[in-house]
């Protein structure tokens, strides 16, 4: 089964529903939707020349476009390969590299920086801006929809990882089908009458979360800014019913404080699904008091897209204990979680160790990169490098990482990443980075640099380079000069003691 096919059957009996909306204006109904990607499958094929498992790049801000040309991706036989719009310029032309991709989809105000490194970018022999009428001359007579076999590769999700380059997880269309399977049967039970209101990144969670309600025809919403603002979210929750929407803590904690929403129609909420970092007690007290029974904490990675653990909404009123608030939940449907030790060996309830997940869900591994997929996945189990803690009821508690992402207003930063960015400035012999608490995201980066004597480093100078290659919220917000890095007796950096010297260690 495509996965494309669940736009068709949507159309098919609702097609005179809203799909996608921008605030209150109506960009597409289902029937319109629906026409609108099979003729963009076909222009993909018959003037882009794409055949069948061809990676289509997708380096767009939130917009309208999006879920039409995904969808036209995947109806005609292709492999969307979306990316954060936040990234850098360089960054998305090394996914573009990796990836195989042979077209660019971009926005408008990403358009002149991505075809600035065209020239890293020599297998795209193509870039479309979907502002543009050169897109909306690519619609052609609708086609019909590829025939997709359940492990053909449908998106590649790239996720930094701890080498200092992002890894593509490669998820099937059975990986994204039982995905949206078992958010409809843990979540919600949605229809044409629900919302979905997109404040993140419809490249990543957003997206993904995306599809469970579009195979029930729920209506897409984006916000007129075009981001987040509690304000605005507030005229939403006014102006729409039925409205589920992703909060990371960072986003939660802006709400709060705003006030806005609290005085909003409160019961035009239905879902408040929270995610994308860890929440702590005082967050989901404030969540409750603010949403009432609405909100629900969870726990995924791409690897199994937005689907290891959740919190029932139900379960906070029985919530006994801080560690109980702050739990990411039980396993969901069709996902199995076990807690190993060192030796991959299962531990006890209550007893921390890393966490494994078992799943038709789980990614079928990573693009390029069949040793990162062995360390990954052992005798078919996915090693999230995550440490947790599970109860005897089965509630999973997330504790230390075992891999060093920090986690900064709900994106990963990753530090090797940084590391080795700031290690190409003349002058750094080495470069440390670990993660300091924050008030208002949670966490950011700190960079530890040992310099050359003489060589002038500076922090200004530091700070260029990360703004040169890397995302602005990937640079560290803060450089400390220090004449050596603690290590242990085999040579490896101890980052515990590092953190230690920050007036808040983050763990």
């Amino acid at each position: 089964m495509n996965i494309a096919s669940i736009l068709r059957n949507a159309a098919r009996t609702f097609g005179d529903r809203p799909a996608v909306s921008i605030g209150d204006e109506l960009y597409a109904d289902y029937a319109t939707m629906a026409a609108r990607s099979a003729g963009l499958a076909a222009g993909l094929k018959a003037k882009l020349g794409l055949a069948s498992g061809d990676r289509v790049l997708l380096a767009m801000s939130n917009c309208p476009q999006y879920f039409e040309l995904l969808f036209a991706v995947w109806h005609a036989g292709l492999v969307a390969v979306p990316v954060n719009a936040k990234l850098h310029p360089k960054e998305i032309a090394w996914i573009a590299q990796d990836s195989a991709a042979k077209v660019c989809f971009c926005t408008a105000d990403l358009m002149e920086a991505i075809i600035g490194q065209s020239h890293d970018m020599p297998g795209v022999w193509r870039f479309v801006c979907v502002d543009d009428a050169e897109y909306q001359r690519l619609i052609g007579d609708p086609v019909t929809c590829a025939v997709a076999d359940r492990d053909d590769l449908a998106w590649v999700f790239y996720t930094s990882g701890t080498t200092g380059r992002p890894k593509g997880a490669m998820l099937s269309h059975l990986n994204l089908q039982l995905m949206a399977w078992s958010y409809l049967c843990d979540f919600d039970r949605l229809d044409s009458r629900d919302a979905m209101l997109h404040l993140a990144p419809q490249s990543h969670a957003s997206g993904l979360l995306a599809l469970p309600h579009i195979a029930k025809a729920s209506h897409q919403i984006l916000p007129p800014s075009g981001g987040f603002d509690p304000g605005e979210l507030a005229s939403l929750v006014d102006g729409n019913e039925s409205l589920t929407f992703f909060l990371a803590p960072t986003m939660l904690r802006r709400v709060v404080e705003h006030g806005g929403v609290a005085r909003s129609r409160i019961e035009n909420v239905r879902t408040v699904i929270g995610g994308a970092a860890p929440f702590t007690a005082q967050d989901v007290r404030d969540a409750l008091a603010t949403f009432g029974p609405r909100f629900t904490n969870g726990y995924g990675q791409g690897e199994c897209p937005c689907t290891i653990s959740m919190m029932p909404k139900h379960l906070y009123l029985d919530a006994a204990c801080d560690d109980e608030l702050t739990s990411v939940g039980i396993a969901r449907t069709g996902v199995e979680i076990a807690i190993f030790d060192a030796e991959g060996q299962p531990v006890a309830s209550g007893e921390a160790g890393e966490i494994a997940v078992r799943s038709d869900i789980v990614m079928q591994g990573y693009l390029n990169r069949p040793d990162a997929t062995r360390e990954a996945i052992v005798d078919g189990w996915l090693r999230t490098g995550d440490m947790g803690v599970m109860d005897a009821r089965g509630l999973l508690t997330l504790k230390d990482r075992s891999k060093d992402v920090i986690i900064s207003g709900g994106s990963n930063i990753y530090p090797a990443e940084l590391e080795s960015v700031m290690l190409r400035l003349p002058g750094v012999h080495e470069v440390a980075v670990v993660g300091k608490v924050d008030g208002d995201w949670g966490e950011v980066p700190v960079a530890f640099i040992v310099a050359v004597p003489g060589m002038g480093v500076t922090a200004a100078a530091l700070d260029a380079i990360c703004l040169d290659n890397l995302a602005r919220y990937k640079r560290p917000k803060a450089f400390v000069f220090v004449d050596h890095l603690p290590r242990n007796s085999t040579g490896k950096i101890l980052k515990s003691e590092l953190r230690a010297t920050l007036s808040e260690p983050p763990y």
